[in-house]
């Protein structure tokens, strides 16, 4: 039966359909709107019925509070009885003591005892008492139930009938006239839907405007309309790699490569056979404007989707080449790319500015156009080489340039087309002139630890010998009367005890053994220095000036071997310095107060810019035959580097290390200041 009256509605005009299909949807959307109305304003005018009478009953059980307590039974009745005349629909009125004896009521003809037996279910808070809907000889009443309080003493209980027949004349009467109304909208809503579909149909206006939208590049429109069940819903499939499903605007029967059983096996132009008679084509198949509708959809969806891919790819392309274009801006290695003839292709910014050359002097030329003829003929055969062979090359080359001679590590790599064939030539080159300078520091340090344990061992061997010579030639100097080979033994004596010295700096700087690990007040260990030296250096003129800071955090280290350090720096600037001079100590905490920072700059003649770099060295020196060792900084810088710190050298120093004396003078400088770092707390190594 329903088949067949879809069947009826699917074959009928699209003027009858409009019509038909707007009068019933009228019908039924005016009725149900009527019914929900008229029920929402059934219930509210029941609800207000139901408040009033709580009101009333609660009004009337406060006022009774007192006449209870009084036992007032006059003005009990009173009360009840204006209450009960005041209100045309109150049916009764009737007040028990605690005890549910009957102190007063309205009834004429005697009370109804039963009465008594119902509605005692009361709110024991005497709060959200709902009445009890009664039917009576009378008709129905809602009984409402009070009680009388006095704090939380009950005195008694109100009962009040409140009779609904008029709440329910009030209801009927809305209903007629929402019946009323339903039946004269649907009529106007029949007659204008008749008129509509002689005049205008809204889906030919809707696919109008998707052709039009279409026209415009809006591929986005849809012209067709939702179904009640979409295919896999007819057919309870579960299949969700079916194209089909979950798409609610194409209709399965246009999308190839469905996974229904009866149209898998099936392909065009049986396709569409096998469609016709399947239940979900019954159910959903249109008239002629449905399925030109449809057709639009699937036309603007197939078109929407290729122009997606098409610009996702584009983007793509276009992020990956953005980004591509920022590795080759920042990178710092060169890369090129050269095709079969040697042209360049491609180059990365470093290669520009390494060559001081710009892109349109690179792209499209050879190496003939770019570089002298010698390097551009070397290009050109080993490019020509592994083009021939298919091998790479990886070597090192050295450039001559203003700031020095640099060097690079070159790589130069076929490129292959998918089918195997070399297409061009990719070429990296990275500056390795820093790496190979530290490849020489590391050299050095080795030949550095190398001679200190040589340094080392050499000490001891010549300590032992030494010791004997200088105290024979003191044993001598007892015995001998000869003044003139006493002057000689004194001169032995003296060199002997240079020699000591030189022997006891090489074992300071070969020795490796642990730090004294103690807490170390920085600025008295200084002080302590100063105190020794500065007797000794003020017969020179030589005045030391100190800044200290104060309340410094404690610092980990071996006291004895700070002040070794700091004697060092002292008698270094004493030399330099000679006769009348200044030396500026100063202390202070750094930044974030995690490390202590020592000046110690004087007014002497200077450090060269070539020997700055060279003064930490072992065994470099620029004093005199005789008058050093060259191993008094190298022995200061081991030992702030076993205290985790760093000692450096500037000459000229900045006015900030200079003394106010110095500033103030003309005649001094150009000095040296060492600033030293030092880690507050454990060393770590």
């Amino acid at each position: 039966m329903i088949k067949r009256v879809l069947t009826f509605l699917h074959g009928l005009r699209l003027k009858t359909k409009i019509t038909l299909g707007a009068t019933i949807m009228l019908v039924f959307c005016g009725l149900g709107v009527g019914i929900i109305l008229s029920n929402m304003s059934s219930t509210a005018l029941l609800e207000e019925g139901r408040k009033r009478g709580m009101a009333v009953t609660s009004g009337l059980a406060f006022r009774m509070a007192e006449p209870l307590l009084a036992t007032d039974f006059l003005q009990m009745k009173n009360l009840i009885d204006n209450v009960h005349h005041q209100y045309d629909d109150v049916v009764y009125v009737f007040l028990t003591d605690a005890s549910d004896n009957i102190l007063s009521h309205t009834f004429s003809g005697g009370f109804p005892v039963a009465l008594l037996e119902v509605n005692q279910d009361v709110d024991p808070n005497w709060q959200n008492t709902q009445p009890l809907l009664l039917s009576t000889e009378l008709g129905l009443i809602y009984d409402f139930n009070v009680r009388v309080a006095l704090g939380e003493r009950n005195l008694g209980t109100v009962r009040l009938g409140l009779s609904r027949q008029e709440m329910d004349a009030q209801i009927n009467r809305q209903r007629l006239v929402s019946l009323l109304s339903t039946i004269g909208v649907v009529g106007v809503g029949a007659m204008l839907a008749f008129w509509f579909a002689h005049s205008v149909t809204f889906r030919l206006n809707r696919l109008r405007e998707s052709a039009e939208e279409m026209v415009k590049g809006n591929l986005g429109v849809h012209a067709g309309f939702p179904l009640d069940k979409n295919c896999w819903e007819i057919m309870n499939c579960d299949q969700r790699k079916c194209p089909a499903y979950g798409d609610v605007v194409r209709r399965c029967w246009h999308l190839p490569g469905t996974l229904c059983p009866n149209c898998r096996e099936q392909e065009e132009p049986f396709l569409m056979e096998a469609c016709r008679t399947c239940p979900v084509y019954k159910k959903n198949f249109g008239d002629e404007l449905q399925e030109l509708a449809e057709a639009f959809d699937v036309m603007a969806i197939t078109l929407k989707t290729h122009i997606e891919e098409l610009t996702e790819r584009e983007q793509t392309i276009t992020r990956q080449q953005s980004l591509l274009n920022t590795i080759m801006e920042v990178t710092p290695d060169f890369i090129t790319l050269q095709d079969r003839d040697q042209v360049y292709q491609f180059a990365s910014r470093a290669f520009f500015d390494y060559f001081n050359l710009k892109e349109s002097e690179v792209i499209g030329k050879t190496d003939f156009e770019i570089f002298s003829e010698d390097q551009a003929d070397l290009n050109f055969h080993e490019n020509k080489q592994i083009f021939i062979t298919g091998k790479p090359l990886s070597k090192e080359v050295t450039f001559n340039r203003p700031e020095g001679q640099e060097s690079l590590h070159l790589i130069k790599l076929p490129v292959y087309d998918p089918d195997g064939n070399i297409i061009g030539l990719l070429l990296t080159a990275r500056d390795i002139t820093m790496l190979k300078l530290y490849q020489e520091q590391l050299t050095q340090s080795q030949k550095m630890e190398g001679l200190g344990r040589l340094a080392g061992g050499v000490a001891h061997e010549i300590n032992t010998p030494l010791g004997i010579i200088l105290g024979y030639t003191q044993l001598l100097m007892d015995d001998v009367k000869d003044e003139n080979i006493r002057n000689d033994l004194k001169i032995i004596e003296r060199q002997s005890k240079v020699c000591r010295r030189i022997v006891a700096d090489l074992l300071s700087f070969s020795r490796y053994s642990d730090s004294a690990s103690e807490t170390v007040d920085v600025n008295e260990s200084l002080r302590e220095v100063i105190n020794l030296v500065e007797h000794a250096f003020s017969l020179n003129h030589i005045k030391i000036v100190s800044a200290m800071g104060e309340n410094f955090p404690p610092l980990t280290g071996d006291k004895e071997r700070l002040k070794q350090v700091w004697l060092n720096m002292f008698n270094n600037a004493a030399d330099a310095i000679g006769e009348d001079g200044v030396i500026y100590v100063s202390s202070r905490v750094g930044d974030r107060r995690k490390r202590i920072l020592v000046s110690i700059a004087d007014t002497g003649k200077g450090i060269r810019e070539e020997h700055l770099k060279k003064i930490f060295d072992p065994f470099f020196t620029t004093k005199q035959v005789g008058k050093g060792t060259g191993l008094g900084l190298s022995v200061s810088f081991r030992i702030i580097e076993e205290h985790g710190g760093k000692i450096s050298a500037m000459s000229p120093p900045p006015a900030e290390y200079l003394p106010k004396e110095c500033l103030a003078s003309t005649g001094c400088g150009p000095g040296t200041v060492f600033i030293i770092e030092l880690p507050l707390g454990p060393v770590v190594k």
